[in-house]
């Protein structure tokens, strides 16, 4: 089973290279097809947890 990619389309990085659309780090975004996929769900915990940080949800 994989874990479908939180990409929303709005594919742009805030000055701390963070995506403005899945809250996910560049690097995050990269290497998401070799995560497994465990690294997958806690990359979406992360990421959600930043958007909440900044008033967003996911």
């Amino acid at each position: 089973m994989s874990v479908a990619s939180p990409c929303i389309g709005v594919c742009a990085l805030d000055n701390d290279d963070i995506c403005i659309g899945c809250f996910r780090t560049a690097d995050d975004i990269t290497e998401w097809q070799l995560y497994s996929e465990e690294e997958q769900i806690a990359c979406i915990k992360e990421s959600n947890e930043r958007a909440q940080a900044l008033g967003m949800s996911l």
